[in-house]
C-alpha cells in the first residue's frame, strides 16, 4: 500500500488550505483512513478519522469546526478541507491508513499501519 499526500503549502491565519491523499490498490474502502500531524519538536498527534464509507467521522478538539475529512472511494482518495487556519496549525500533515477501526479512532499514531510521507503546511500570522 502507498499513500502519497499532496496540498500543503504556504497560508496566512484564516486562510484554507486542502489536502489530498491518494491511495494505491483496490481495497481503499475498505479501511479507515485518518490525518495526523507533526509540528516541530512535538509528537505526532491525531487530527481527524473517517470510516469506509464517509461515516465515522472523529476530529481532534483543536480542529473541530475548522476541518472537514471527506473520502472518495471511486478515486482511492481521501482529502481535508482546512479553513480558518491558525499558525499553531502549522505542521507536517500525515495520511493515515488503518487496518482496523480501533487503531485509527485510538487515536494512537503508534497503531497506524501505513503513513503517507507527509505535507507540510506553513501559516503565517
Amino acid at each position: 500500500v502507498q499513500l502519497q499526500a499532496f496540498g500543503g503549502g504556504l497560508g496566512q491565519a484564516g486562510d484554507s488550505l486542502e489536502l489530498s491523499c491518494a491511495v494505491s490498490g483496490d481495497t481503499f474502502s475498505r479501511y479507515y483512513m485518518g490525518w495526523f500531524r507533526q509540528a516541530p519538536g512535538k509528537e505526532r498527534e491525531f487530527v481527524a478519522a473517517i470510516g469506509w464509507n464517509g461515516g465515522s467521522i472523529d476530529y481532534a478538539d483543536s480542529v473541530k469546526g475548522r476541518f472537514t475529512i471527506s473520502r472518495d472511494n471511486a478515486k482511492n482518495t481521501v482529502y481535508l478541507q482546512m479553513s480558518s487556519l491558525r499558525p499553531e496549525d502549522m505542521a507536517v500533515y500525515y495520511c493515515a491508513q488503518a487496518n482496523t477501526p480501533g487503531s485509527i479512532l485510538s487515536r494512537d499514531p503508534r497503531r497506524i499501519a501505513y503513513w503517507g510521507q507527509g505535507t507540510l503546511v506553513t501559516v503565517s500570522s
